[in-house]
């Protein structure tokens, strides 16, 4: 008889599995999903309950023979893809495909792939949870409702191509609503006072002019700030009063996933979709040894603190003996969660303390590292004793004027010994300054007094953490949702990252207007949080699952009929601004073509005006320079002999050939292709062109040869010029993997040379 089969996620995982329980079982792997909805059709059967279509994956056949292989005639199958709802779904799937009579199914946890979290999981599996597959169905069927009947929606009003989904469209709504924010802001002038005063001993100490006859101080302009320094010059300034207290400090809790995310984003610059990846490496099982593959931490998708009681002990012990005694607790600190659903996992931590990030630094790569030092840190510090901070205040009086100073020491630092949170760095920016011995009544030596002019700023526009976490302060997807979020509202082009800051661009804000005013409830952020609530009600069985999609469906289905009739459509005619024709004064509208929204007049045909526009810091549209004519004089296609004209499109003035869409030939204003050379000399045999970067249709850079297309030479790698050490090739190529970062490669395909960085 065939062993018992174990089936996981990823095939990452098999090895680190096989290395403990592989003479008993037989170990394979779903890579993901094996079923899903189909891609060109909605798939489910409202009328019947929402019962969901699911078919095999294209691709997936050879994985899913393998998978019946590895099974054979096994009574026992134990389902272990990852312990989450989207596990759950895999688990029941599988099920059904490997579905025999007599074979038992049991549902296995690996929290951690180490001996321990491997054999306890084989060891005590649990039945398939209905209920966790029921919440994903629910969030599954309804994104798929929303999204595959708001987006045909969008193609009939404003664009063929565009999508809306039920979590991305309220992520663009959130940073619309704050760039509308910024728009409509507008600064305040103030005045601020700071002196710098010396006692009887040093050191000299700032501080700050905060009240007058004892109420807050406000210094509207320059007039007053005088006024205030006038009246100062002549009085003297006395300590009035000082307080001095030690605060004790906790440390925060282990990660949870959106956690995670914001603090790689702050401290080590990485994405929230490269932090997923690199902490999936660490879960799945890293090579500690030829052939010994270990998970480094727990399951990194959790919206969970808790952690084993084991786990904090062995903590614990380390800190006692590695950085001291005065640093250990008596006993484990805890952390209370705020979910009841989602809590089968614990907090992100390593799965050993005593794997130190000095000790795996010889088999970690240097992100893999950074990371793993992160989640390390953060949870040694958990279990670490309080910091102690002492602080002083100190009220210094000048007739009816109050200045104050703080000023904070770190009495014991704790667990800031390992770790502090940005957050917590920013607090204590605040106080860093030291202040001397005084004593109340005394009088002060004014060194210098400054004025300086200030006004107020805007709100500032979301990064890729600030908006994890106002995502998550507002209950809006899960942990294992917001690297989807973040990545759809960018690659759908309702949004840029502009110096790593999220700004809506023209097509952003169409949308999200048009789907606000007439879905009000699905774009609403309290709706998109109680959906999660829901979903979590679900999986406890407090919630059935068809009366959630019923209700939703209710409302949402008299939405949709009433927008396809009443929705504004800009397709084609736009929206109309203030602005009139400078051709033939009619009312210019904000159209949205194949290259975005551009500005063109509302007679067309008979009057063809259009231009660019951008829109200034108040957000008004301002209308681009209109392309000099005369740029095109003399110049004739090289393909056709036309002449060129001036033409303007989503990367600037450029020349086009007068024939097109006959010819479709371009050159820059300069002359030269459109194209940018990267200085390399096209590879191809007897080819005289040179690499050029360009960009797709959907604007994806990738790099060709410029005598396309009598050359069709291209990759997606950027050219570097450094020849190949091993086959001499004119070139080497940057590559960026999951699995083993960014490095120089050789694109010959039997040379297979790798050079990563030092």
């Amino acid at each position: 008889m065939t062993k018992p089969l174990v089936v996981v996620e990823s095939p990452t995982k098999v090895r680190t599995i096989k290395k403990y329980i592989g003479k008993k079982f037989n170990v394979a792997a779903t890579s993901g999903h094996i079923k899903d909805l189909p891609k060109k059709e909605m798939g489910i059967d409202v009328e019947k309950n929402f019962k969901a279509k699911y078919l095999q994956i294209k691709g997936k056949k050879k994985i899913i023979q393998d998978l019946k292989k590895a099974a054979g005639d096994a009574t026992d199958i134990y389902l272990a893809p990852d312990p989450d709802r989207e596990g759950e779904a895999i688990a029941f799937h599988t099920a059904e495909i490997l579905k025999k009579k007599g074979r038992r199914f049991h549902r296995v946890l690996f929290h951690e792939l180490t001996k321990k979290g491997i054999t306890e999981g084989v060891e005590t599996p649990n039945k398939l949870n209905k209920n966790k597959f029921d919440a994903q169905q629910a969030r599954r069927i309804l994104d798929r409702l929303v999204g595959y009947q708001l987006s045909p929606l969008l193609w009939r009003k404003v664009q063929g191509g565009l999508s809306a989904g039920r979590v991305q469209s309220v992520a663009v709504r959130i940073i619309c609503e704050r760039e509308r924010e910024i728009h409509a802001f507008n600064p305040e002038e103030y005045w601020s006072i700071t002196a710098e005063f010396e006692g009887s001993e040093p050191p000299p100490f700032e501080a700050k002019l905060t009240k007058k006859n004892s109420k807050k101080i406000k210094i509207p302009n320059k007039k007053t700030s005088s006024t205030i320094l006038d009246e100062l010059s002549s009085t003297p300034f006395l300590v009035d009063k000082i307080s001095e207290k030690t605060i004790k400090r906790n440390p925060r809790p282990p990660f949870i996933t959106s956690q995670l995310q914001q603090e790689a984003i702050r401290k080590l610059r990485f994405s929230a979709k490269k932090t997923m990846m690199i902490a999936q490496q660490l879960y799945e099982g890293i090579d500690l040894g030829p052939g010994e593959p270990e998970g480094l931490i727990t399951y990194m998708r959790t919206d969970s603190t808790r952690i084993a009681k084991e786990a904090a002990e062995e903590a614990l012990t380390y800190i006692s003996d590695s950085i001291g005694k005065d640093y250990a607790l008596s006993q484990p600190r805890s952390f209370k969660n705020k979910k009841k659903a989602q809590d089968a996992h614990e907090a992100i931590r390593p799965t050993s303390v005593i794997n130190t990030p000095d000790k795996l630094k010889p088999f970690l790569s240097k992100d893999q590292l950074a990371l793993y030092t992160l989640i390390w840190n953060r949870f040694v510090a958990s279990q670490m004793a309080q910091a102690l901070i002492d602080q002083k205040s100190i009220s210094i009086k000048a007739g009816i004027y109050t200045f104050s100073a703080s000023g904070s020491t770190v009495k014991f630092p704790g667990f800031m010994k390992l770790y502090t949170s940005e957050d917590d760095k920013s607090e204590n920016n605040k106080k860093k300054q030291a202040l001397p011995n005084l004593s109340e009544g005394m009088e002060l030596k004014l060194l210098k007094i400054d004025p300086r002019q200030h006004f107020t700023a805007p709100p500032p526009r979301f990064s890729e953490a600030s908006l994890v976490k106002e995502l998550e302060e507002n209950g809006i997807g899960r942990p294992s949702t917001y690297t989807t979020i973040l990545s759809t509202i960018r690659n759908k082009g309702y949004v840029d990252l502009v110096n790593r800051y999220f700004k809506p661009n023209e097509l952003g804000f169409i949308v999200n207007d048009l789907l606000v005013e007439n879905f009000p409830n699905v774009l609403n952020v309290e709706f998109t949080a109680s959906f999660e609530n829901d979903l979590d009600k679900i999986e406890i069985a407090e919630l059935e699952y068809i009366t959630f999609l019923n209700s939703f469906y209710d409302q949402f289905s008299q939405k949709l009929d009433s927008a396809k009739d009443g929705m504004l459509s800009v397709k084609g005619v736009g929206f109309p601004t203030d602005m009139k024709c400078p051709e033939c004064g009619k009312i210019i509208h904000v159209k949205v073509g194949r290259n975005g929204p551009f500005l063109a007049c509302c007679g067309y045909p008979d009057c063809k005006h259009t231009s660019n526009y951008t829109r200034d810091d108040k957000g008004d549209i301002q209308p681009a320079e209109q392309p000099d004519a005369k740029q095109a004089e003399g110049k004739v296609c090289e393909k056709c002999g036309k002449p060129m004209a001036v033409k303007q499109g989503r990367y600037g003035v450029f020349l086009g050939c007068s024939s097109y869409p006959d010819c479709k030939n371009t050159q820059s204003i300069n002359g030269a292709s459109k194209s940018k050379p990267v200085g390399i000399d096209c590879p191809e045999a007897k080819c005289s062109g040179e690499i050029v970067e360009k960009k797709s249709k959907r604007g994806k850079v990738f790099y060709g040869c410029s005598k396309f297309p009598d050359c069709k030479f291209a990759t997606w790698d950027k050219p570097i010029d450094k020849e190949c050490p091993d086959c001499k090739a004119k070139f080497l190529v940057e590559k960026t993997t999951k699995k083993l970062g960014t490095f120089l490669s050789c694109l010959t395909p039997e040379c297979g040379f790798k050079q990563f960085e030092d």
